[in-house]
């Protein structure tokens, strides 16, 4: 798609919504940012500042505006204005959407949404999220969801179109020429020069399934020597992981929120996604491009994503995630076989340039009326 209308009007002008920013969808916002710029759009990017902070939107030649990731009318006020002169506008995650519904109320404006992952809540707040869902899938022109899940879910909720989203893992490194040095290093640091390191990274969240994970940990108090387990990410679960993790002796690690997730994969001998994910698991697609041999839970999405290129389990079944790592750990052979098959289904995902040209696409169905008007 050209980024100028068939009848020479001026570049097309795009408005990205970002609310809190978690690392799948920013990093996809910054690297959509740069194609699309590069393409000759025009991009402003709506998110906190914290956010372009951490993903440089402003390096990637758009446009960057502070917005609030809180929905009261200050937020939506400084949305409102920051889209009136948007040819259309692209928000990320079920929050900026509804922000994004809000501040287009009653404009003919048409709206993307990009659904990267399912919000998860309990109790009342899981009816908020339902109603928000619902909303949004109504208000958008197209809702694009990064697994075949999303995109059903957005249909059952209402979507007029719903579409599976070419989604690219942005920077991501295969294994280093030189892997040893990295690893070395990390291993040092997390004093596993002679034990195995399982990795997982994820918020510290009750859907990531680190309860099980915790679970799993009491088999490999029986292994010899006996691998560690770190985890990377921060989250309201920490005390009480923390707890467990003392309470039971279990020889698991919370790392914090750390920035050289690659680094540790790098160094890692297996990665475990223990949890539900709905949308296109970062770990897992990292963990297949660095050559690491992944454990995860059997949901649809994370089937998708990975095909035979990973171990599943049942979820919630902490015997079964205990049984395939122990297995791993135990068969260099099997985890060589993975780390193969693994940049191979790599190979079959969306590269970037085809991230952005899906999205070209959809905003010239949805502005080439509006041009020829």
């Amino acid at each position: 798609m050209s980024s100028h209308s068939p009848h020479g009007q001026s570049p097309l002008r795009t408005v990205q919504v970002l609310g809190g920013g978690n690392a799948a969808s920013s990093t996809h916002v910054r690297s959509l940012a740069a194609g699309l710029v590069a393409r000759g759009v025009r991009v402003t990017v709506c998110a906190p500042i914290e956010a372009d902070h951490t993903y440089d939107f402003s390096g990637a030649g758009a446009e960057h505006l502070h917005v609030p990731r809180s929905s009261d009318p200050g937020a939506v006020a400084a949305l409102r204005a920051a889209c009136t002169d948007a040819d259309l506008v692209h928000a990320h995650g079920l929050h900026a959407s509804f922000r994004a519904v809000l501040a287009l109320g009653g404009r003919d404006t048409p709206l993307v949404v990009t659904w990267h992952d399912r919000a998860y809540a309990e109790g009342a707040r899981a009816h908020l999220l339902r109603l928000l869902e619902r909303r949004v899938a109504r208000g958008a022109a197209v809702v694009l969801g990064t697994t075949s899940g999303l995109v059903d879910r957005a249909r059952r909720t209402g979507a007029r179109d719903a579409r599976l989203a070419a989604v690219a893992l942005p920077g991501a490194r295969r294994a280093e020429e030189d892997p040893e040095r990295p690893r070395a290093k990390v291993r040092a640091e997390l004093g596993v020069v002679e034990r195995p390191l399982l990795l997982a990274v994820g918020s510290l969240d009750r859907h990531r399934g680190y309860d099980v994970l915790l679970d799993a940990a009491h088999a490999l108090l029986r292994l010899d020597p006996v691998p560690l387990v770190a985890l990377a990410g921060e989250g309201p679960l920490r005390a009480d992981l923390q707890r467990r993790i003392e309470d039971e002796e279990l020889p698991v690690r919370l790392l914090g929120r750390r920035d050289d997730v690659a680094e540790l994969l790098a160094a890692a001998d297996l990665a475990v996604l223990p949890g539900a994910e709905e949308g296109r698991s970062v770990l897992a697609q990292e963990a297949l491009h660095a050559c690491v041999p992944l454990v995860a839970v059997r949901t649809p999405g994370v089937r998708e994503l990975v095909g035979d290129a990973a171990v599943l389990v049942p979820q919630g079944d902490s015997v079964a995630l205990a049984a395939a790592v122990v297995r791993l750990l135990g068969a260099p052979g099997e985890r060589e076989r993975l780390g193969a098959a693994g940049l191979r289904q790599a190979a079959t995902w969306p590269s970037e340039d085809e991230t952005v040209a899906q999205v070209l696409s959809v905003y010239d169905e949805l502005t080439r009326p509006l041009a020829m008007i």
